[in-house]
């Protein structure tokens, strides 16, 4: 995917700013629990009293057993707990295929107190030559099935102002490809590329699960091949300085296989802008070269669309050789000036006993995980 980062924020403004606008537009409400100095866990135990063997605490002052996130998660197995304090953890980390029934938590359970960030880019140098593409400049990569996430920001804060030499803008907060994944009150920063939904391989269909989750960004920021939903969450479009005019950018870029029967589900949720009216697409389809017969599926139901969206013309091609009116986007009951009908043709709705099949129940089968307690 192409097109530009904007914004010459430093990497320390840039959360902040983040954390303000998350604030101020209000992921939805989560408990507030005091983690003092004593308390770095909250009421996740400690190494001193754990909450079982299998439950590793990280904290960057050194009162865990590990002060990154990255060394926990090497010392951890399949079915560990991570606790994790408040703080700033500037590192990449990957949990890869054999570390299944993984669980992150943020000790403090508030979102914007827990960052694993960092700063590559898909045309960031790596060390050995060559550059990191999409996938390598992912701050944290999820390959195993049955990770679970709450109360952690991902973010990715590399910005194209510091970095004017490298044209591969796409920058990644998270790359999820296992089966099973669920991330309860998260937050995932960045600009072009930020949600990598995707699965390990072209005839895997990985089930994902939001919500209550903060996504931001500007070009195709929630992306990728899974069969995924996003429930109660609230996406909000960026700000651009470097464009001259609309479109800044898209939301949502699915490339669902062909085989696959399920793509993106956003219900109850809610699209809002810092952008002017109209200035971004809803989505358009990501149909890749390594699977030039993907049908990108995207369906929004029940969800609230700001005026940030082109109420008239919301979807657009990426490639015109894959139009998106031959995809497989679809509309219900969504409300917001950015879900005005103006143009029908230009907005395909799900009939109602159509919508009655297009549930988090539909899409996610047997796995149930809105019914898991923390």
């Amino acid at each position: 995917m192409s097109s530009h980062y904007h914004r010459s924020l430093s990497r320390r403004a840039f959360l902040v700013a983040s954390t303000g606008a998350g604030a101020a537009l209000a992921l939805a409400p989560v408990p507030a629990r005091a983690t003092g100095r004593q308390r770095p866990f909250g009421r996740y135990g400690s190494p001193a009293a754990r909450l079982d063997s299998k439950t590793l605490y990280v904290d960057p002052r050194g009162r865990g057993d590990h002060t990154c996130v990255r060394a926990a998660v090497a010392a951890a197995g399949s079915g560990w707990t991570l606790v994790i304090a408040p703080g700033t953890y500037r590192e990449t980390v990957a949990v890869d295929r054999t570390r299944t029934e993984m669980t992150w938590i943020g000790a403090s359970e508030n979102p914007r107190d827990v960052v694993v960030v960092y700063d590559n880019a898909a045309g960031t140098p790596k060390p050995g030559g060559g550059t990191h593409g999409t996938t390598g400049s992912a701050t944290t990569t999820v390959q195993a099935d049955g990770f679970t996430a709450r109360f952690i920001t991902f973010a990715n804060d590399w910005l194209r102002a510091d970095h004017p030499e490298i044209t591969g803008t796409q920058a990644v907060a998270l790359k999820v490809q296992g089966d099973r994944s669920a991330f309860h009150h998260c937050r995932f920063l960045g600009h072009q590329d930020t949600l990598y939904a995707d699965s390990m391989a072209l005839g895997t269909f990985a089930r994902q699960y939001f919500t209550h989750c903060y996504a931001e960004g500007d070009v195709d920021f929630v992306f990728g091949r899974a069969t995924a939903v996003f429930e109660q969450c609230h996406v909000r479009t960026l700000s651009r300085t470097d464009l001259a005019g609309a479109p800044y950018g898209f939301v949502f870029a699915p490339s669902t296989a062909g085989a696959n029967p399920l793509g993106y589900l956003v219900t109850r949720s809610r699209v809002s802008s810092e952008a002017p009216d109209g200035y971004y697409k809803l989505a358009r389809p990501w149909v890749p070269s390594s699977d030039t017969t993907a049908r990108p599926m995207l369906t929004v139901r029940d969800t609230r669309l700001g005026p940030g969206i082109d109420a008239v013309a919301p979807y657009a091609n990426m490639s015109d050789s894959y139009p998106w009116q031959a995809q497989r986007f679809a509309e219900y009951r969504n409300t917001g000036l950015g879900a005005a009908v103006t143009v029908p043709a230009n907005r395909p709705q799900l009939t109602p006993r159509q919508a009655r099949s297009a549930t988090r129940a539909a899409w996610l089968g047997d796995w149930e995980p809105w019914k898991e307690v923390c």
